[in-house]
């Protein structure tokens, strides 16, 4: 896949996500959901955020490690700083590719494994699209039926059901 088409894919499912909370309340965005093992959408949504957050972060420096996290609560409380986030990395996100680090912890050891920043980008839009569809579940669960049908569901799966209806 091509950056620029990549970026733009980023772009648009973060748009759609910023869509879809800009229709809740406060009291909807907080409200602990117990489908989803009483988390929230802001929950949620920070989740999605401070993933692009460590990208963007480790990028600079060249090494990401999602699992340091700032677990920012103002994110998951408050819809306009989420939207304001939002915006900061469809700003930023506008990087070459290049080699990084990814450090991960399993098995209580610390690894360190290549990659890159295309492939980085294409695991966070993967990971948003997955939440999404949680967060898809928490619009239903609260009577919201406005999202579209595409809303957290895979672009492979999207492709699929084309070819199924032809």
């Amino acid at each position: 896949m091509e950056g620029k088409s990549l970026k733009t894919e980023l772009k648009c499912v973060l748009i759609e996500l910023n869509n879809s909370i800009s229709t809740l309340t406060y009291d909807e965005y907080n409200q602990s959901i117990s489908l989803l093992s009483n988390s929230s959408i802001g929950e949620h949504t920070r989740h999605i955020i401070e993933l692009f957050q460590q990208l963007l972060d480790g990028y600079e420096i060249g090494v990401i490690d999602y699992d340091k996290r700032k677990r920012n609560i103002e994110i998951q409380q408050s819809i306009d700083f989420a939207i304001e986030c939002i915006a900061n990395i469809i700003s930023c996100v506008d990087k070459n590719n290049k080699v990084l680090v990814l450090k991960t912890l399993h098995n209580n050891k610390e690894n360190q494994i290549a990659t890159n920043y295309y492939r980085e980008l294409i695991y966070n839009i993967e990971h948003c699209i997955h939440h999404q569809a949680i967060i898809k579940t928490a619009f239903l669960y609260l009577g919201k039926t406005d999202l579209s049908e595409n809303f957290g569901v895979a672009k492979s799966t999207i492709k699929y059901r084309k070819q199924c209806v032809q």
